[in-house]
């Protein structure tokens, strides 16, 4: 784990970076191939894998990386301050200034984290008499992120999407 206060932050910096990268370019993918332009799709995936790579490597010299239970913990507590603090917040400041786009970005998100917190703290349950998790699909709505396990509602509870709408994992 890097322990020198600025390597420590060059490598935040460059883990958020890389992070950010990997998303933009899976996205600029899914929209490349939405036009029909698949191989241009496939060069921006690639590149995201690659940015993905760096991420992981930062991550993991910052020492981020624990146990499977101390990395739910984590991850509940992620989704528990994106619900109590974050997304709220986003969405008053939205609200005020009347971005009605951002304001239903955060109540996606927002309704979207308080399903997955209540998942993390349920996996973390198995994860205390050493079992995973059953063996279940489970269903994220491509529209707001609502997730749900083994069925697909006939429209999501959050935004009204279809159930063709719904990825399956």
């Amino acid at each position: 784990m890097v322990k020198k206060e600025m390597t420590r932050k060059f490598l935040e910096d460059a883990f958020c970076g890389e992070s950010k990268a990997h998303m933009k370019y899976t996205i600029y993918a899914e929209d490349a191939e939405a036009q029909g332009k698949k191989n241009l799709a496939r060069l921006w995936r690639a590149i995201a894998y690659a940015e993905f790579v760096h991420a992981r490597n930062h991550f993991k010299a910052l020492g981020y990386l624990g146990s499977v239970g101390d990395n739910l913990e984590d991850s509940a507590a992620g989704e528990h301050f994106e619900i109590e603090e974050m997304y709220p917040v986003y969405k008053n400041a939205s609200e005020f200034q009347e971005e009605k786009e951002a304001v239903r970005s955060a109540h996606y998100a927002l309704e979207a984290e308080k399903i997955h917190e209540e998942m993390y703290k349920e996996a973390k349950k198995h994860l205390e008499t050493n079992e995973d998790l059953e063996d279940k699909k489970v269903y994220v709505c491509k529209i707001c992120g609502y997730t749900t396990f083994d069925e697909i509602p006939e429209k999501c509870p959050v935004c009204g999407a279809t159930s063709s709408q719904f990825e399956e994992f």
